[in-house]
């Protein structure tokens, strides 16, 4: 996998190793990024960031800040080494459960003009009720929430529907308030 546009394009980004991960691909990702626009100047958070391939993608794009959310110990090591080889700044790896991490950013008062959300392609219809209740307070006005999923599943979300396409096995789903 590659960084596909900005400051750091072209260079490499490792995963973790295993079944446990599903980076984006390079193909789905510049795709994400040509429906969401300019990110520059952005706060972005990455749920269930995995390889981090979304959030990394964001910040060598400008992004000011992106918060990378994965509970897997061995995902948040090869986030932060991709961090540290690319020299990005402005991020910060929380080694948490997804949930916990939206209820202490809602209780900080934070807010994001992107937060991405790429969880277990199985574990969506679980999921998506408790995402729909926790997201929106995180979303800036102007904010998009980036939904990946199997290509199979149309996400529905309280939220306005941007568009949602389909990428081989993946659903781009973008939602605004």
């Amino acid at each position: 996998m590659r960084i596909v546009a900005g400051e750091r394009r072209g260079a490499k980004i490792a995963a973790p190793k295993g079944l446990a991960t599903r980076p984006t691909s390079d193909r789905a990702r510049e795709a994400a990024y040509n429906l969401i626009g300019p990110v520059a100047g952005a706060q972005v958070l990455d749920l269930f960031a995995g390889s981090g391939a979304m959030g990394l993608e964001a910040l060598s794009r400008g992004a000011r800040r992106c918060v990378f959310v994965e509970s897997d110990r061995a995902a948040c090591r090869v986030i932060e080494d991709n961090l540290a080889r690319l020299r990005l700044a402005g991020a910060v790896v929380l080694g948490k459960d997804a949930f916990q991490a939206l209820r202490e950013e809602r209780a900080a008062g934070r807010v994001y003009d992107l937060v991405l959300a790429d969880p277990p392609y199985g574990a969506w219809s679980d999921l998506q009720a408790p995402l729909a209740e926790a997201i929106p307070p995180l979303l800036a006005p102007a904010g998009l929430l980036v939904v990946e999923t199997s290509a199979r599943v149309e996400p529905e979300l309280p939220l306005h529907l941007v568009t949602s396409r389909r990428y081989g096995s993946a659903r781009i789903t973008l939602f605004s308030r």
